[in-house]
C-alpha cells in the first residue's frame, strides 16, 4: 500500500549525534566577505537539455550517490555536485544544499563577530540581485547561541527565496541571459530548505563545520533514500519529460520546466514521481526551523531591499504608497504574484509528443 503520511523532518534523531552548541569551526578569510549569491554551479531541471545556439551541447547537471564527495566551504572541484533523486525527498540539488549551508555558517559568523563586540544589533549590505540588500538583526543577550543559528538559517533561506523571486523578475548572474527557466524551480526550495537545516547541525557540531557537512550530508542521503546511481537519476528526470519538463526546448527559455514550487513558507513537501511501488516509504516534509519560546524567529532580523525598475511593484497592492522598498515579509505576495503570472503562462502548457519517454529503473512510472 501506498504510504500517504507526511511527517516533518527531525534532524537530531536520524543524522550525526550532536551535543552543545559551539564556536564555528571555519574562522579564517573565507567568511569575511559576504559569498557570491550563488556559489556552486547552479543545476537546470531536467537532462539532455539543448542549448540556444549551441546545437551540438546537451546539458547535464545530475550526480550519482557515490559521486558526492566532502564538502567544502564556497565549494570545491571535489564535491561531485549536481541533482539526485531520492525516495522519500524527491529531487535534491546537493549545490543548493551546500550553497544554504555555507550562507547559515557566514550570518552566523557575522553573529557572532559582532556580538564579542558588544553590539547591540548588526547592520550589513549583501550587494546587489534584484537591488541593493541590507541585512539587520537584533543582538539581544537573551538568545543562545542555538537560537543564533536558526536565525542564520532562516536569513539564509529568506535570502535563498529572494533569489527564486528575482530570477522570476528578470535578475540574472550573466547579464542580457534571463534565468526565469529556472526560477521556483520544483528542487530548489526543498534543496535549500534541507541545506539551512544541515547547516545549523553542522554549527552545533564539536567537528569542524566543513568535516560535519560531509557526514551530514552523507546520512541525509542515506536517510532520504537517495537513488545509488547517476543513471537512475537520469531515469528519473527522463520518466516526467514532456509532464514536468522537455528537452525539446532549449535554454534558456523558460517554457523548458513546466512544473514550479511556490510553496514555500513555512514547510515544504518535495515532489516525487508517481509510482505504483508497494514499498515506497514515508515521504519528509521540511519546515522551517522557529524559536517557539521566543517569538518567531524573522522579527529578530530585518532584510531590506530596494526594488529595481523590472519588479511589478506598482501592480502588488500591499506594497504601501507604491514604494520600492521591501522586507522578507513581502515575498509572500510576490511568490503570491508570481504563481499568478505562472498559471496563465506555463500551467497550460502542453508538450508535443516526439518520442517515447525513456521508463525508469526500480519501477518509476508516470500516471497518465
Amino acid at each position: 500500500m501506498i504510504l500517504s503520511r507526511y511527517i516533518t523532518l527531525s534532524l537530531c534523531c536520524t543524522l550525526v549525534s550532536l551535543s552543545s552548541a559551539k564556536p564555528l569551526k571555519v574562522f579564517d578569510r573565507r567568511l569575511d566577505a559576504p559569498p557570491p549569491r550563488i556559489i556552486r554551479t547552479c543545476c537546470s531541471f531536467g537532462v539532455d537539455v539543448k542549448m540556444i545556439g549551441i546545437p551540438f551541447l546537451r546539458y547535464n547537471d545530475i550526480t550519482g550517490r557515490d559521486l558526492i564527495g566532502p564538502h567544502k566551504y564556497l565549494g570545491s572541484k571535489l564535491e561531485g555536485n549536481g541533482i539526485i533523486y531520492t525516495r522519500r525527498g524527491g529531487f535534491v540539488d546537493i549545490g543548493h544544499l551546500r550553497d544554504q549551508a555555507d550562507w547559515t555558517a557566514f550570518v552566523y559568523d557575522l553573529i557572532v563577530k559582532n556580538k564579542s563586540h558588544g553590539e547591540p544589533y548588526l547592520i550589513h549590505k549583501l550587494g546587489y540581485e534584484g537591488g541593493p540588500k541590507t541585512l539587520k538583526i537584533a543582538l539581544p543577550k537573551y538568545l543562545t547561541d542555538e537560537d543564533y543559528m536558526i536565525i542564520a538559517g532562516r536569513v539564509a533561506y529568506d535570502l535563498s527565496v529572494w533569489h527564486e523571486i528575482g530570477t522570476w523578475n528578470g535578475t540574472s548572474l550573466i547579464p542580457m541571459l534571463p534565468e526565469r527557466y529556472s526560477a521556483f524551480s520544483i528542487e530548489d526550495g526543498y534543496s535549500n530548505l534541507l541545506g539551512i537545516r544541515l547547516g545549523i547541525e553542522a554549527l552545533k557540531s564539536d567537528l569542524p563545520f566543513e568535516e560535519a557537512m560531509t557526514q551530514l550530508i552523507d546520512a541525509q542521503l542515506d536517510f532520504l533514500k537517495a537513488l545509488p546511481e547517476k543513471s537512475d537519476t537520469y531515469n528519473a528526470m527522463m520518466s516526467v519529460e514532456g509532464d514536468w519538463w522537455s528537452n525539446r526546448i532549449s535554454l534558456p527559455n523558460a517554457k523548458v520546466i513546466k512544473k514550479r514550487q511556490f510553496n514555500l513558507y513555512p514547510c515544504i513537501e518535495p515532489s516525487l514521481l508517481p509510482t505504483f511501488e508497494m514499498d515506497l516509504p514515508e515521504v519528509i516534509s521540511l519546515c522551517l526551523p522557529d524559536l517557539p519560546l521566543k517569538g518567531e524567529s524573522n522579527k529578530y532580523y530585518r532584510i531590506d531591499i530596494e526594488l529595481n525598475g523590472k519588479f511589478p511593484h506598482r501592480e502588488l497592492v500591499n506594497l504601501k504608497n507604491n514604494t520600492r522598498r521591501i522586507t522578507q515579509f513581502d515575498f509572500p505576495e510576490l511568490i503570491q504574484y508570481a504563481e499568478a503570472e505562472y498559471e496563465k503562462k506555463f500551467n497550460l502548457l502542453i508538450y508535443k509528443e516526439s518520442k517515447p519517454k525513456i521508463k525508469a529503473r526500480n519501477h518509476i512510472k508516470v500516471k497518465v
